[in-house]
């Protein structure tokens, strides 16, 4: 039976695969582990979710289970994700927990749960949730049952924080911010004006069913249009949950989650706040970023794919900096997680610190082109072990040198392996990545 936990948390089409007994059984065995980890008090738990119509029912039957193992519950209303995992630790609550599927489309919905202090939970501690939900469990009745609060101001708890995270008045900055008709919509808007930057929010009314729609930092097209017509000095795109960002120039081009990471890591640097002069970064980060940070003398440490593999190498190291070409930006002496908002203000932050241009900001970074095939095979473990593969990877890199990159990875949930090629020229990696998925292919 296949992992109930992905990389990060559950998630599923809403009322498909993610049930309201799925949620119910899966917070009751969240809120029962915890207390057996922890018995000097009754559990506390913190609900957030975005405004999918899904979110309603689903909301409903995790405050259910919660309250069902004995847990009080702190329910939060539509909210970011970080939002909900600085709420953590800021209530000193056990457990946060935020229902949301991140930038999928609308049907789509998912849990994601939050430990003390905010931090994602454990793999052991995510199986010890798993296996509890097979068996029967006592449950507390009269005065043992969880009682269920509402935090009215947590939008403006979390603004707040934002607010004092942030270095330099954006006074002179115009923001098009696209809020994806999700979660950031009431929160992002407000704290970037508090911050002092002239805001126009676009896609900011959710009605439940509008979340990602053809908006938001998957589909930053809107934005480029918005930003030309208002003449503003950049935009800020972020995905339904707002635990990312990508962002826009002046001049409509997009700069990604790489060239974000290279002006905060510098201006990072500049502070004294760069810790070891150490960037993390995942193995899909542009070799762009790489040469970037060499030639500035910041090192840069790579991870498998996802943010919390990301987060563990931070919080291995006690690094400053780390996060994904995708736009999950890590800043742990602010947030625990992936902050989307807390990136926009610190890059806003670096150009009136400096005067400087977001486009001027980014060109330190030239991203390279960058080729993916995606190749169906028989045996990924025959790809992984095949002598012929190994040399035709060999091959390709020396050729290419110090001015490209082959990755090969194979995928997580099908028979798929992705072969990835960047280089200085866009046909020179295409024709490295089709040469290398016909080796790819041809293994048996």
């Amino acid at each position: 039976m296949a992992r109930l936990f992905g990389t990060d948390g559950v998630r599923g089409l809403a009322n498909g695969e993610l049930t309201p007994e799925l949620a119910l059984s899966l917070a009751a065995s969240a809120a029962r582990v915890l207390a057996a980890h922890d018995r000097s008090h009754r559990p506390v738990a913190v609900v957030g979710r975005d405004p999918r119509a899904s979110g309603e029912m689903l909301e409903a039957a995790v405050v259910a289970g919660l309250t069902s193992a004995g847990a009080d519950v702190l329910r939060l209303g539509v909210l970011p994700t970080p939002a909900v995992a600085y709420l953590v630790s800021a209530l000193n609550a056990d457990l946060g927990v935020m229902i949301s599927a991140s930038h999928n489309p609308m049907p789509d919905n998912g849990i994601k749960l939050f430990a003390a202090g905010g931090h994602k939970l454990p793999d052991g501690i995510e199986d010890e949730i798993e296996a509890g939900m097979s068996g029967q469990a006592t449950r507390p009745t009269g005065a043992g049952v969880g009682r269920v609060s509402d935090i009215e101001d947590a939008v403006d708890r979390y603004v707040e924080h934002l607010r004092s995270a942030t270095p330099h008045s954006l006074a002179g900055v115009r923001v098009v911010v696209d809020c994806a008709n999700g979660a950031s919509s009431v929160a992002a808007p407000a704290v970037y004006r508090k911050a002092g930057a002239e805001v126009i929010a676009i896609h900011a009314e959710p009605n439940g069913i509008n979340i990602n729609d053809e908006c938001g930092s998957n589909h930053p097209e809107l934005l480029r249009a918005a930003v030309l017509e208002h003449k503003a000095d950049l935009g800020i795109a972020h995905d339904g949950d707002a635990d990312r960002c990508v962002a826009v120039d002046a001049a409509g081009e997009i700069v990604d989650g790489d060239q974000i990471m290279a002006v905060l890591a510098l201006a990072m640097a500049d502070a004294g706040e760069l810790t070891d002069d150490t960037l993390v970064a995942t193995v899909m980060s542009n070799l762009g970023l790489h040469l970037a940070m060499r030639a500035h003398g910041v090192n840069v440490l790579t991870t498998a794919v996802g943010d919390r593999y990301v987060l563990e190498e931070l919080r291995a190291g006690g690094y400053a900096l780390g996060g994904e070409q995708s736009g999950h930006v890590v800043l742990p002496a602010y947030a625990t997680t992936g902050d989307g908002l807390l990136t926009a203000l610190r890059l806003m932050s670096r150009m009136a610190e400096t005067g400087r241009s977001l486009a001027d900001l980014a060109s330190v970074m030239q991203r390279l082109p960058q080729v993916l095939v995606n190749v169906r095979v028989a045996d990924k473990a025959a790809v992984a072990h095949s002598s012929a593969v190994r040399d035709a990877v060999g091959a390709v890199e020396a050729e290419l040198g110090e001015e490209g990159r082959v990755l090969l990875r194979p995928s997580g949930t099908e028979q798929l392996v992705r072969v990835m090629v960047e280089a200085t020229a866009h046909d020179t990696a295409q024709a490295a990545a089709d040469r290398l998925a016909g080796v790819v292919s041809a293994v048996r």
